[in-house]
């Protein structure tokens, strides 16, 4: 019996193979991508307990065991570029959220419809800017004669190069940021929005709901699985801090507020040639960011009834 039922399911295969092998062929490259800098890297993990060396290679550098997380933990950096990721990621989490969900609303709330398209068009643009040419218009407009320093200082503030300064790293990244993604973070909200049963909305409206009412009782109780969604996914990469803008605008006197994981790792895997180190530092950060991840799942499928997973 078990051997018809694997010859059965081996002719199912071949048959399906034969049917579909136009979609299966399309989606080879994608299973490669994923093979190849995705999974194959994995083997890297063993740099985490080793005191690894290029030339030697992971058979011949040397086993430490749990050394280089101890070295980690134990480190004066530690705590502060702990303190800087999870503060980072925070303000993109409570403030950088619910200003994604309001503009979402806000166009759809718009009547013109090339006008709306306009806006979403306009406000999608800036995702697309490389991170090098965002860095340097900020580096620019922070600088001692920037714009926004000519203007702070017209405020009465004193004039100085604000990334110079720790107190203002964070919001000027969290503006950069919103700056960024706030366009392009609203197209699934907007998406989600055209499902929206307009009945409801128009019954509403006879019932004598006004618009703000009827966008809290029917149009957030409909996006309540997608946001919540988004929250999760976002509480799985709190450690995830992007390193790009934050490598290209912070330096030395900023290390204070501005040094998180991710250029901590890139500073002393690639500066420093510490890569075992480095290699436990980003086991740790990986670690985590599952385990937030099935924390933030759990407590929303309490709280909600609603999860990814």
């Amino acid at each position: 019996m078990a051997h018809n039922k694997l010859l059965r399911e081996e002719i199912n295969w071949k048959k399906e193979l034969s049917m579909n092998w136009g979609v299966y062929l399309l989606f080879a490259p994608i299973l490669a991508y994923f093979i190849i800098f995705n999974y194959l890297p994995m083997i890297g993990v063993f740099m985490a307990f080793q005191d690894y060396s290029a030339i030697r290679g992971f058979l011949g550098s040397k086993f430490v065991g749990f050394a280089n997380f101890i070295q980690f933990f134990s480190g004066p950096d530690f705590l502060r570029i702990l303190r800087n990721t999870l503060a980072i990621s925070f303000l993109g989490l409570i403030i950088g959220s619910p200003i994604t969900l309001i503009f979402a609303l806000s166009v759809n709330e718009l009547y013109l419809a090339w006008f709306k398209k306009g806006v979403q068009t306009i406000s999608y643009m800036p995702y697309f800017v490389s991170a090098v040419v965002v860095c340097g218009l900020v580096l620019d407009f922070v600088s001692s004669n920037g714009i926004i320093t000519n203007l702070l200082v017209a405020m009465g503030l004193p004039r100085q190069n604000l990334l110079n300064n720790p107190r203002y790293f964070w919001w000027i990244n969290l503006a950069t940021e919103l700056w960024q993604t706030v366009g392009y973070g609203s197209i699934i909200f907007i998406a989600s929005l055209g499902n929206v049963n307009h009945e409801l909305h128009e019954a509403a409206a006879i019932d004598g709901a006004n618009r703000l009412s009827r966008v809290w009782h029917i149009t957030l109780p409909a996006l309540m699985p997608m946001i919540v969604t988004s929250v999760v996914l976002r509480c799985g990469m709190m450690l995830s801090v992007g390193f790009d803008k934050i490598l290209l605008l912070y330096n030395p006197s900023i290390y204070e507020t501005a040094d998180v994981i991710s250029t901590h790792v890139v500073r002393m895997g690639i500066e420093r040639m510490q890569y075992g180190y480095s290699a436990a530092v980003g086991l740790f950060n990986s670690v985590v960011g599952v385990l937030l991840l099935f924390v933030s799942n759990a407590v929303s499928r309490k709280l909600t009834d609603s999860s990814v997973f």
